[in-house]
């Protein structure tokens, strides 16, 4: 009886396989990226966490050209804007023929077209027999119309894939998204599932405020059988032998972080500086001090080596591009092709300082030459760490520092950044414990 009960549980929590058998993988691939290429071949439908330099871009373009062959029509892999150029070099470096378009039209024979995530309304699903959504965690960044748009464009389709970095395991309302995207469970339907509210609210009232430790938790012996059902759909792998497999040349390189606590005057009438106390006070506090810390952080980058700045206010990255003498500014308010241009050339060494935002340029991008970043703390911890692995990715063969410039009042957005990291890291290895072992018995 017991026996039949877990039989049960496995298929209730389990999501089938609707692929096909690989019909094209290149010698190219390593062991782990070859397993994980005929996994998600075969698979049809699912998501691939993949840490950044164990080369999500080849599995993708592996992944989309089988789709094409099998299908004998077309994929579209949707990118960040400056991804879509980096995704056109790499399929030249494997031999895999691809297309960029921007306003929806196809001019070559190419079984994969690339474009940006901004530009998706000028194509039509019916024209495609699968998508790539390239960097899906940047899924958040955008207004609910626009991921709604995304969502709805990739459940139209028969073969769909997911790839990021940061699946923010701790996020159980974004892989709610991704299952949706996916053909799986939406959202409301995994929290009816598997969470119960606290505030004895249903799902569907309690969704917006889902996220908050103190309104959703688990039911009763519901993790595992929840994270055994994210694993039927999506793999989750920090380093090779997250799924069985030596890691050789994939070690990371030294990480070093140093915080500046930069002083500011004090604020009228206080002696002491005190904390913000909410985000109204943050955001106060951060316009206050944009002179203090952003002189801080030239003195930082004040030497003859790459570096890459992260900010958040365009206030502050004007005030950088003028302190830091040969500064390149890569704005929200530039063009498409300028912004590529300039991500191009710091990738390239032709400028030695990068100043943008996490919202524009943190997901993708390869800056492996760089081994300095400076940024401004905030309360997203995936920003905070695709920024970092900009440039602390495997491949990278220097020590990376680090230096986060902050105030006294700001202290809280700093502990709460180091608190969500620690967090999904704790739960990243949960993941990887439990596909681990959902990968052995799969195997005996």
């Amino acid at each position: 009886m017991i026996a039949d009960y877990h039989a049960f549980l496995e298929r209730r929590y389990h999501v089938e396989r609707s692929g096909f058998e690989p019909v094209w993988l290149p010698g190219s691939l390593m062991g782990f990226q070859r397993a994980l290429c005929e996994w998600s071949i075969e698979m049809g439908s699912c998501a691939i966490f993949a840490d950044c330099g164990l080369g999500k871009t080849l599995m993708q373009l592996v992944w989309a050209e089988n789709v094409a062959r099998h299908a004998n029509g077309r994929v579209l892999v949707i990118a960040p804007l400056a991804v879509t150029a980096q995704t056109v070099r790499e399929a030249e470096k494997f031999g895999v023929e691809v297309e960029r378009s921007q306003d929806g039209t196809v001019r070559t024979k190419a079984g994969i077209v690339v474009t940006n995530y901004e530009r998706l309304d000028r194509f039509d699903p019916a024209d495609y027999a699968g998508a790539v959504c390239d960097e899906s965690g940047i899924l958040k960044s955008f207004s609910g119309a626009t991921k709604s748009a995304i969502v709805a464009f990739m459940r139209k389709l028969r073969y769909r894939l997911l790839c990021t970095a940061t699946p923010a395991p701790n996020d159980f309302f974004e892989l709610g998204n991704s299952s949706e995207a996916l053909g799986n469970l939406g959202y409301m339907d995994m929290l009816a599932r598997f969470f119960v509210n606290d505030d004895k609210t249903s799902a569907q009232g309690g969704g917006r405020k889902f996220g908050k430790a103190t309104e959703w938790r688990f039911r009763g012996h519901a993790e595992e059988p929840f994270w055994r059902w994210v694993c039927s759909w999506a793999r989750a792998v920090r380093k090779p032998s997250d799924i069985g497999f030596p890691d050789d040349d994939y070690t990371l390189p030294a990480l070093t972080q140093s915080e500046h606590v930069t002083a500011c005057p004090r604020l009228p009438g206080m002696l002491f500086a005190m904390p913000a106390r909410n985000l109204h006070e943050q955001r106060k506090e951060r316009r206050r001090t944009i002179q203090e810390r952003c002189e801080s952080v030239a003195r930082l980058v004040d030497h003859d080596q790459p570096a890459l700045v992260w900010c958040h206010l365009n206030d502050e990255a004007d005030l950088l591009e003028r302190l830091i003498p040969d500064a390149v500014q890569v704005s929200g308010s530039d063009r498409d092709e300028d912004k590529e241009d300039r991500f191009i050339a710091f990738a390239r060494g032709e400028s030695r300082v990068l100043v943008t935002k996490p919202k524009i340029g943190a997901w993708g991008l390869n800056f492996q030459h760089c081994a300095h970043v400076a940024l401004f703390p905030s309360h997203s911890f995936e920003q905070y760490y695709q920024s970092i692995r900009r440039c602390w990715r495997y491949g990278q063969t220097r020590p990376v520092h680090v230096d986060v410039v902050t105030t006294e009042g700001e202290l809280g957005v700093l502990a709460n950044m180091k608190r969500k990291a620690e967090a999904a890291e704790r739960m990243f290895s949960r993941v990887a414990a439990l596909m681990n072992q959902s990968l052995t018995i799969a195997r005996t």
